[in-house]
């Protein structure tokens, strides 16, 4: 079967169109940070339900406690104290102070509190040595939000301040995009696992590495990774990994998807109902990919090579799950860099090669760019893009990265405040 390659740019187009729109679920509000929320939450109540104090001191009227200084203190008498979830006075004595403790509500007549340390801390009366908090420290009725108010709306990424709004809210659970349940099948009569690492030291076997790293790969991009182990080069037993596997929303397989003579993955797939939309990519590394739906499924065939695997889950299937997950901005960001030094490619398919970016988004390539070689991508922070119609181009010339990490190098000592 032969089929013409697609642009890196189309590839992406169709597999973003052809995804299922995230699915929600109701999730404990202690596992929701990282998830995103599918539904808007209004408040309840008024927040604060009643004037508050801001801090530990005495609740005082302006009008009592002005010109107060170290050298002219103001000494009132203490009715009492409020403590927070306490009740305020019905009544207040003009002239009286009150003792109150941070979130205590404030008793109606008084417009001020004065901060603790600005007294003598007096229990039957208090001496205030100063006036600067008159008029100031009392939290209004419905300062944070009031009955009603829109707090968090569909589509948020909610992070702990967005918990911690909805809890006190009184939501104890909330509806947000199921993070996507990825199958990942692994094919090659040559893979084993690291338990059998016996047998790749006496050369008959390799690790595969690319189980390992897609399952990391599809977890820190939002989803849920499910081993489905290694199949042999065998049609049979590469359907029979997935037909008896637990229930997925995406179907990743790597290997098997070229056109050697044990490249079975794309027929079975499809056998198995597949509709395939597209095999092959303008691109190197990753050409041979290939996408389809499996039963309203994404299947994704990635190339058995470490870096191409690596390289066509970056750019297909990572963003892929994100848009399932409902995660806002997809894509990894791209972009302006200068060429620390020239870079030749064959040309006619878009290169993904792998580079540092430093901090002066000046790229340097990590060295050989062989698809084997996985200490090449480990080395680096970013891809160069070049494109299809580029074969050639020279030192300090420019160019664009996507980034895979944030340009280097990363902020070593604390922020200065």
């Amino acid at each position: 079967m032969t089929s013409p390659r697609l642009p890196v740019d189309a590839a992406i187009a169709r597999i973003m169109e052809a995804l299922p729109a995230p699915l929600g679920e109701q999730v404990a509000i202690r596992d929701t940070p990282g998830r995103v929320l599918l539904q808007d939450i209004d408040a309840r109540y008024t927040h604060p339900a009643w004037r508050n104090s801001a801090m530990d001191g005495y609740a005082v009227r302006a009008c009592n406690v002005r010109g107060a200084s170290a050298d002219s203190p103001i000494q009132l008498p203490v009715h009492g104290t409020i403590g927070a979830g306490g009740a305020a006075p019905a009544a207040i004595v003009p002239g009286s102070a009150w003792r109150i403790m941070t979130g205590a509500p404030v008793p109606d007549g008084m417009d001020t509190v004065i901060r603790v340390e600005d007294t003598d801390a007096g229990l039957v009366d208090v001496v205030i040595r100063s006036d600067r908090d008159a008029g100031r420290n009392i939290r209004p009725r419905g300062e944070d939000f009031a009955a009603g108010q829109r707090l968090l709306s569909h589509g948020t990424l909610l992070r702990a301040p967005h918990v911690a709004l909805a809890a006190a809210n009184g939501c104890s659970s909330l509806t947000v995009a199921r993070r996507p349940r990825v199958a990942i099948l692994g094919s090659g009569n040559e893979l084993v696992d690291v338990d059998q690492f016996e047998d790749v030291l006496a050369g008959r076997r390799i690790i595969n590495s690319n189980g390992y790293a897609l399952a990391a790969a599809v977890e820190d991009a939002g989803g849920i990774a499910i081993d489905l182990g290694i199949a042999r080069d065998d049609p049979a037993a590469i359907a029979a990994h997935i037909t008896s596997a637990p229930p997925f929303d995406v179907l990743v397989t790597c290997g098997g998807i070229s056109v050697g003579a044990f490249d079975y993955t794309r027929d079975v797939v499809h056998r198995l109902g597949a509709t395939l939309d597209f095999w092959r990519v303008r691109m190197r590394p990753g050409g041979p990919f290939g996408f389809g739906m499996l039963q309203q499924r994404p299947w994704f065939g990635l190339p058995g090579n470490p870096v191409s695997a690596l390289v066509t889950f970056e750019l297909f299937v990572r963003p892929a799950l994100r848009q399932m997950g409902a995660v806002p901005h997809a894509f990894r960001e791209t972009v302006a860099v200068t060429l620390a030094d020239a870079v030749t490619t064959s040309g006619g398919l878009t290169h993904f090669l792998r580079a540092v970016v430093d901090a002066d988004h000046v790229a340097h390539l990590t060295g050989p760019q062989g698809s084997g070689l996985l200490t090449s991508m480990v080395a680096a922070n970013a891809l160069l893009i070049v494109p299809h119609d580029v074969s050639y181009l020279a030192a300090g010339a420019a160019a664009r990265a996507m980034l895979l990490q944030p340009a280097q190098p990363q902020m070593a000592v604390p922020w200065n405040f």
